[in-house]
């Protein structure tokens, strides 16, 4: 297969790259614009240790730098995106243009130009937004698809619309569109900063003996899921993909991998054998208090479920830290 990523040197990217490119038919083209820091690093990776791995160096908004390989791919996966909350409050444009507008642009030009390529788009658990008082069995079993749609920052109107629009493609015009509404993803080649990534963020101050700073109580929980469990349901989803096109899948570490930033710290007190200081300051805007994937449906429909526990998958990114930071 043809296989384009978008945000294809990026944390996920990166490993979504590596692991088609080791199935000898696939033929692996990544655009990224750079804009996220260190990932530089990882294109280094894939460069001496992946050669067949074409990098197109781009906004995905700018189709000419990529269009003949766009039209000859036969999967998209769309994970490029300005990724933190926080930056678009501060810059709501950048948000737009980058979610939103640069989506819309890549997504029509398929429908136009390659209508049988099949399309996964990389949403996010904040299209729920925060929910101030989850039901008893959202708190035991997590949030499953029926949950109302509730856009409370940029980030989440820019997500939320531009997943509306991967979905409604499959309706109106038959695209082959899935929408994985992806809760933290941690793992390898993940580098961290304190507004997006922040398991990684925090493993990365442990390793430098940093302060980490925590806004809000700390009580706030996530269900945290390893990025080659992710990578597994990317490619069930291409295998099934006439099973389920035109559909969204709320994909997460699920009850068992949920954490509070808390115990996420002490876990890695045991494991680094020391402790940082911790700065709390005042919650921010958007930040969910609590947020755990109920899996149920893409169990059902694909029989995925996160196999990493949270334990074991944090220490494989600190060996990768340690050894790469």
């Amino acid at each position: 297969m043809n296989i384009l990523i978008t945000g294809g040197v990026g944390f996920i990217g990166s490993n979504t790259a590596i692991n088609f490119s080791k199935k000898n038919q696939n033929r692996i083209t990544l655009v990224d614009n750079f804009s996220r820091a260190n990932v530089d690093k990882n294109a280094e990776f894939l460069k001496k240790n992946y050669p067949g791995i074409k990098i197109i160096k781009s906004d995905v908004g700018n189709l000419k730098n990529y269009k003949k390989d766009l039209n000859k791919s036969d999967v998209v996966i769309h994970l490029a995106g300005q990724t933190a909350v926080t930056t678009s409050v501060s810059n709501p444009a950048i948000d737009f243009n980058s979610n939103l507008k640069s989506g819309f642009l890549l997504l029509n030009e398929i429908r136009k130009s390659n209508p049988q390529a099949i399309f996964i788009y990389s949403s996010t658990n904040k299209v729920y937004g925060d929910v101030p008082s989850p039901t008893r069995t959202q708190l035991s079993s997590g949030f499953d698809e029926t949950t109302p749609l509730n856009f409370i920052s940029p980030y989440g109107c820019s997500k939320g619309a531009f997943d509306a629009y991967a979905l409604d493609y499959h309706r109106i015009y038959g695209l082959k569109t899935v929408v994985f509404r992806q809760s933290c993803i941690y793992g390898k080649r993940q580098f961290g900063v304190e507004d997006q990534g922040w398991v990684a963020h925090f493993s990365k101050q442990f390793l430098f003996r940093k302060p980490i700073t925590i806004f809000g109580s700390g009580r706030q929980i996530r269900d945290l899921l390893y990025v080659e469990d992710l990578i597994e349901a990317y490619e069930l989803a291409i295998k099934n993909i006439n099973k389920i096109s035109g559909q969204a899948f709320n994909i997460g570490g699920g009850p068992k991998n949920a954490y509070n930033l808390i115990t996420v710290i002490k876990q890695l007190e045991k494991v680094y054998g020391h402790k940082v200081k911790i700065i709390y300051k005042k919650q921010r805007p958007g930040d969910q208090d609590f947020y755990v994937s109920n899996n149920k449906k893409l169990k059902d429909k694909l029989h995925w479920q996160a196999k990493t526990d949270f334990k074991a998958g944090i220490k494989e990114l600190i060996n990768w830290q340690k050894d790469n930071l």
